[in-house]
């Protein structure tokens, strides 16, 4: 403490050391070291087994992370072998993929929970392409770059941005979220709320893309307008993962 001289030291230990820690904070403050205003327990809750009891550490009952890696890597590639992805790329390029999604199927299985919650480990769940997950959300910008690729190869460019539909309202809107939900997740120390938000954009832009096919758009202004959109949604998808962690691939 005297050789850094943090503003604000954080302890990032389970929710069931809470007591432990006031007690720490209150001995700092009283023999001078520092003050109890400026130390912070971050609880988190625990990761349960199937049978809903937490693993323990001391029992060797948790996994090394190493080994979970590697479990969570065989189950990406199952998993994009089972929705038909990366069909035409090369093996290096699909283990990478499958890395790359591996690694969001765990950080944001763990991050998407209000931090006190517990949750029960389920590697098959988190890695889905479907529901609230890491994976959902890098094919949704896998499938952004995919289209934006796309028009531009066809000479679109993305235009100034005009709102006429409720799906654009509602897209616009969720785009909007994004300050409110990182000064949240920044000033009560809870990653979920950006998690939240990053999921409802990723909806948001499944329903208005299911609304108005880009691509089939003959209206230049307006499918201008909608690429500026997507271009806008991809921007924010791509930081608010970067901020968790997260990274996606090229394509899928």
């Amino acid at each position: 403490v005297e050789t850094i001289g943090p503003d604000r030291i954080l302890y990032v230990v389970d929710q069931r050391q809470a007591f432990h820690f006031e007690q720490v904070f209150r001995a700092s403050e009283k023999v001078g070291l520092m003050r109890e205003d400026r130390l912070e327990h971050i609880g988190f809750g625990t990761v349960n087994g199937p049978d809903g009891k937490p693993f323990k550490t001391r029992e060797g009952g948790t996994l090394r992370l190493a080994d979970l890696n590697a479990m969570a890597l065989d189950e990406a590639l199952r998993k994009i072998g089972e929705a038909g992805l990366s069909g035409e790329i090369g093996e290096a390029e699909r283990v990478d993929i499958a890395r790359l999604v591996a690694r969001a199927a765990l950080r944001f299985a763990d991050l998407k929970n209000q931090r006190t919650t517990n949750y029960v480990f389920e590697l098959d769940k988190f890695s889905s392409f479907e529901g609230k997950t890491g994976p959902y959300l890098l094919y949704a910008v896998v499938r952004l770059k995919s289209l934006l690729r796309r028009a531009g190869e066809a000479g679109h460019a993305a235009g100034d941005i005009r709102v006429e539909s409720e799906a654009e309202r509602k897209l616009v809107l969720a785009l909007d979220g994004f300050s409110l939900a990182l000064n949240l997740a920044r000033e009560k120390r809870m990653p979920h709320y950006l998690c939240e938000h990053i999921y409802g954009l990723a909806q948001a832009f499944s329903a208005f893309y299911g609304a108005h096919p880009i691509a089939k758009e003959s209206d230049g202004d307006l499918r201008a307008s909608r690429l500026g959109l997507c271009e806008a949604v991809l921007a924010q998808l791509i930081v608010g993962l970067d901020i968790l962690g997260i990274t996606a691939p090229e394509r899928m």
